[in-house]
């Protein structure tokens, strides 16, 4: 175990590509670089909030001491830390953003594993870079809290996901217009240490790629393949690795998407610099969990008009936004039908994952069939047409009683996932479904034991719901941590009936 402090962080991304060194913090372009230098802008007081000892321990990050909360607070750089910015690009609710980049998060290196892999560390909240356009560089503690608890929830739950490490309050006031109504505020200060294998999005690749820089994207993409999917390397030709490469990033994707449907999370934002090549859920902004099941439903204010991310789009806006990835690899591929086919591959990598995931929450021993098919679509329906809880909804049906008599029977048992009641032919539409659906179980090639074992792995019993979120950051604006320890303990063993007392719909 090694201090944040005493490490001799790798640099690998820096020494590899072109930077701009100048350490100049006004907004500009930034053409022929991959990223810019930027130093953390000390804070007044870092005080740490919350620590990640399971992350920690893998990573072999000692717990930490003073120097380390400086660093955390961005007041400390170690000599061996080469602080920088990325630049990337992006689409933006489907329309070209141009450069858009790093615009309050600052990589401070990379912290090689005791395996021998590395994570990068980069500070969210630590001040401008040359990517801030018109902004601070700074992040709130309300942000950051949601940040901080959502990436390990997401974790907990078996969801591909970017990790925090630490969370600390700076001791200074940002402005913010929390309501854009014209009337910013001061909210306590804070940074989130964010940690993964990489931050590269489609947006990096998408910027090279505007801007003509061919050799630039041949050697991020070289660089990508060698770091994060060594699997690829071989006897074979460079575009033979691209095709391999986009392949494996489409079937990333793919995975991503279906494990935030199987939670019900919404992302929210889902533009292309908000899309992992390593398909990792990246940047929590203004993300949610269902309540009730609306595949309508966006948690983003800004996305409300024509909700393009709303939780039943997601699928659909993934695919989107790898049609935009391999636009940005056409320059390197001489043969685009390859492209096109890995492209296509999303469709069918997609429904194959989707219905292996319904499978598992309905308890079935597969999909087998076109009678099992409709049996999903029918459950999709009637969820939606009910509205219910989506997670209180699936841990009923669980417990669902082997034989059930009558469609009051069927309301009785799933009173508590319900915010309104469901009309008499929705009562009888639910009630038909789940005749339907015993017939079916009753046929399963699976003991029941081993179908309630698959339903209990993935269907949650504890989600981060946005009530929990908005409270434990109400009290720690007041100096309390209560709710905020609290919520480590179900974040961590969200499948267990252990925490019941947050298993309580909006």
């Amino acid at each position: 175990m090694e201090n944040l402090s005493s490490k001799l962080f790798k640099t690998n991304f820096v020494d590899t590509f072109p930077g701009d060194e100048s350490g100049d913090l006004h907004p500009r372009q930034t053409p022929g670089v991959l990223y810019s230098k930027a130093l953390p802008t000390p804070v007044h007081k870092p005080e740490l909030v919350g620590w990640s000892t399971e992350l920690a321990d893998s990573l072999g990050i000692a717990a930490p001491n003073p120097d380390d909360i400086q660093i955390l607070g961005g007041n400390l750089v170690t000599p061996t830390m080469r602080p920088y910015a990325a630049c990337y690009a992006g689409h933006q609710f489907g329309n070209w953003a141009g450069q858009l980049g790093d615009g309050r998060a600052i990589t401070l290196g990379e912290w090689q594993h005791p395996t021998g892999n590395t994570w990068e560390l980069q500070l969210k909240g630590a001040g401008p870079t040359a990517y801030s356009r018109r902004a601070d560089g700074r992040a709130v503690l309300r942000s950051s809290v949601r940040e901080y608890l959502m990436s390990e929830a997401m974790h907990y739950l078996g969801v591909p996901t970017t990790r925090a490490l630490a969370l600390v309050t700076t001791g200074d006031k940002v402005a913010r217009d929390m309501f854009y109504d014209g009337r910013p505020a001061d909210e306590p200060g804070a940074i989130v240490m964010r940690a993964a294998p990489s931050f590269l999005r489609f947006g990096n690749f998408e910027m090279l790629a505007s801007r003509n820089e061919i050799e630039n994207l041949t050697q991020l993409v070289n660089y990508t393949i060698d770091n994060f999917y060594p699997h690829i390397e071989g006897d074979i030709e460079f575009e033979d690795k691209v095709i391999r490469w986009f392949g494996e990033v489409v079937d990333r994707t793919a995975t991503m998407v279906v494990e935030w449907l199987r939670v019900g999370f919404v992302h929210g934002v889902m533009n292309t610099d908000n899309m992992s090549v390593l398909g990792l859920t990246i940047d929590y902004g203004p993300y949610s969990f269902l309540d009730n099941y609306d595949p309508d439903f966006t948690p983003n204010t800004t996305d409300l008009p024509g909700k393009r991310y709303a939780f039943g789009q997601q699928a659909n806006i993934a695919y989107w936004n790898l049609n935009r990835l391999a636009n940005a690899l056409v320059p390197l591929i001489s043969d685009t039908d390859k492209l096109k086919s890995q492209l296509k591959s999303y469709e069918d990598a997609y429904w194959l994952k989707y219905y292996a995931m319904m499978a598992n929450k309905l308890g079935l021993d597969g999909i087998n069939d076109d009678e099992d098919v409709k049996l999903v679509a029918e459950f999709e329906r009637i969820l939606t047409a009910i509205q219910p809880d989506m997670t209180i909804f699936y841990q009923l049906l669980i417990d669902l009683p082997t034989e059930i008599a009558t469609e009051q029977d069927v309301l009785r048992h799933f009173m508590s996932s319900l915010y309104d009641d469901p009309t008499s032919e929705d009562a009888t539409q639910l009630y038909t479904i789940l005749k339907t659906y015993q017939s079916r179980l009753s046929a399963n090639n699976c003991t029941r034991e081993d179908s309630l074992l698959r339903m209990r792995k993935a269907n949650p019993r504890f989600i981060l719901r946005n009530y929990l979120l908005h409270m434990a950051i109400e009290e720690l604006q007041k100096g309390e941590n209560k709710l905020f320890l609290e919520l480590q303990q179900p974040l961590k063993d969200p499948y267990s009936s252990n925490h019941d007392e947050f298993f309580k719909k909006r």
